[in-house]
């Protein structure tokens, strides 16, 4: 029984591509030569885990394809696997996609949409004497398997009647048997070079209620059965796979030919990894139940929620995506180019302030006590349409602890005793005394300004070192997460003990930060430069008088030096 190719629009004009890599290549040859009409592809994620960076590559990839030539892209959710999917995965994923900039419209697709039509080709391929029903358990099954060098065994239960098979399917559907007693298999080649040519299983029982369908099935299609089917059904023009799933292409390919059905074409491409970093969902799933991070959304991780909430932009995501390219050959990208890319574009579009991480209290003597004035500050240097703001200047300050030394070595152009600085945007800062407590701890320092360094007679008036700072009567008070990057080896998944790899330093959190008064209207996900700090997003956490910042990267760019030096 064949199923015909669902009928396809007339395509819209191509967009031309923005880099044409060996898979738009194909597609538009494709085109060209009349194979379709067309191009329809798929982004098909299993509801198992949260997206992350790689699985943002792919969805760029099919997403972008099918909008540069004309085409569709669905969304399908692979949900064959009850005891690890939930709908909340399913409500997430939905919502990264969007996130990051792509819609499906109405092109929402499950593969148990399909569950009844997988079930009649596999009845199918029964009476054709091309599936069976096996007997042996999971432990049997791999041993039957054989091994790269060895070629497999064929199970005692192969070459039973089409009709036994056929009986002991349709009790398994319906409920008659335990889990893991029986499985369908494909009669394929035990002898195959190719593994997943060894009779691959099918289905398995699996009395878990779903998602969607609840209690209606008690067998589950495997992945390899389900996903080139569902192909057909939607009529993907071309599936694009990871590079793991080439030597699963002749399998796909085989149940294709065994029914008789559309075939799609399938093509593989490197997926992306990272340094510093775990891409696999079954190890980021251990570090969250784990406790090694606070969720999927943990601004350490590599997921696309973890991300967002660092304040990383969609933008900066898809031009990364853009920048990597897509490859046959797999290869391991930089995690600085994704920081590099992220800062470049928060540069052009963050806000800017000034926050004071480690607080230093400055008393200016000589500045009158009660006057409040406001100085002019600029929003952000690379869009003047971003206009300025005022920021209160008054006799109390805070600066960065880090700009002041007492005994300071040469070079050090920040606030010592006796030396000036630039507080940024104001006055400049002379340190006449410092004030300690009974510890021998500075608490304070004395200092004087320059009263007419503002709009005066010596306001350009030279000198070696700008600080930040921030009014003390009117600071805001925060905690600062500082995050750097989960792993301290730059390729912890080839550790056996990858878990111990982890770097105990990927969380600094920091009590009592003050900043300028403007950022306590600021609204969850607002991205900021902290003048001097880094860039900062204001975590989900933030309460109103209880805010939380994440340090999305530094402003320092180990990237820009890399590609300098060629």
């Amino acid at each position: 029984m064949a199923i015909p190719v669902p009928p396809q629009p007339p395509a819209s004009e191509p967009a031309e591509a923005a880099s044409q890599d060996f898979i738009r290549e194909i597609v538009a040859e494709d085109l060209r030569a009349g194979r379709h009409t067309r191009v329809r592809t798929r982004f098909p994620p299993e509801p198992n885990g949260c997206l992350h960076i790689g699985h943002a590559k792919a969805i760029c990839l099919d997403f972008g394809v099918a909008e540069e030539m004309g085409g569709l892209c669905n969304l399908r959710l692979d949900d064959t696997n009850p005891v690890k999917e939930t709908q909340e995965y399913v409500d997430q994923i939905m919502a990264d996609i969007r996130w990051l900039g792509f819609d499906w419209d109405d092109r929402l697709f499950h593969a148990s949409d399909y569950f009844g039509q997988l079930y009649l080709w596999a009845e199918q391929l029964i009476i054709a004497g091309k599936a069976y029903v096996d007997e042996l358990t999971g432990d049997q099954i791999r041993d039957y398997r054989g091994t790269l060098t060895e070629p497999g065994r064929e199970s005692p239960y192969r070459n039973r009647p089409a009709e036994e098979s056929l009986d002991l399917f349709r009790r398994m559907r319906a409920g008659e048997f335990p889990d893991g007693s029986r499985t369908l298999r494909a009669k394929i080649d035990m002898a195959s070079g190719n593994i997943n040519m060894r009779d691959p299983v099918m289905y398995r029982i699996r009395k878990t209620s779903h998602q969607r369908t609840g209690d209606t099935w008690c067998i589950y299609p495997m992945y390899d059965w389900a996903h080139g089917q569902s192909d057909s059904i939607e009529g993907v023009t071309h599936s694009l796979c990871t590079l793991e799933y080439e030597d699963h292409r002749p399998l796909y390919d085989w149940y294709l030919d065994a029914l008789g059905i559309y075939h799609p074409r399938q093509i593989e491409f490197a997926r992306l990894n990272l340094n510093y970093t775990v891409m696999s969902k079954r190890k980021l799933l251990t570090l969250v139940e784990g406790g090694h991070v606070a969720g999927w959304d943990d601004p350490r991780m590599p997921t696309l929620a973890g991300l967002r909430r660092r304040g990383y932009t969609p933008e900066a995501i898809r031009d990364f995506c853009s920048r990597i390219g897509v490859a046959k050959k797999a290869n391991v990208v930089d995690v600085a180019l994704l920081e590099h890319t992220v800062r470049e574009d928060l540069n052009r579009r963050a806000s800017r302030a000034m926050a004071v991480l480690k607080p230093l209290k400055v008393v200016i003597e000589n500045y009158p006590e009660g006057r409040v004035e406001q100085v002019e500050a600029v929003n952000n240097p690379e869009d003047p349409a971003a206009g300025r703001r005022q920021v209160p200047f008054s006799r109390g300050l805070y600066i960065e602890r880090d700009d002041f030394m007492e005994d300071p070595p040469k070079k050090f152009f920040r606030l010592s005793p006796g030396a000036e600085v630039r507080l940024r945007y104001a006055y400049i800062l002379k340190c006449e005394r410092v004030v300690k407590n009974d510890a021998g701890e500075i608490v304070e320092l004395r200092c004087t300004y320059d009263t007419e360094s503002l709009n005066g007679a010596t306001a350009t008036r030279r000198v070696k070192g700008t600080v930040h700072w921030v009014s003390a009567a009117h600071a805001v008070e925060a905690t600062v997460r500082l995050y750097d990057r989960l792993f301290a080896s730059e390729e912890p998944e080839e550790r056996q003990n990858w878990q111990e790899d982890l770097n105990p330093h990927s969380l600094d959190t920091m009590e009592g930060c003050r900043l300028e008064p403007s950022l306590a209207a600021a609204e969850p996900g607002a991205r900021f430069q902290f003048e001097r700090q880094g860039y900062f997003c204001l975590d989900p956490d933030s309460r109103p008088g209880a805010l939380v910042f994440n340090r999305t990267v530094t402003l320092k760019d180990s990237w820009a030096r890399i590609r300098a030096k060629g």
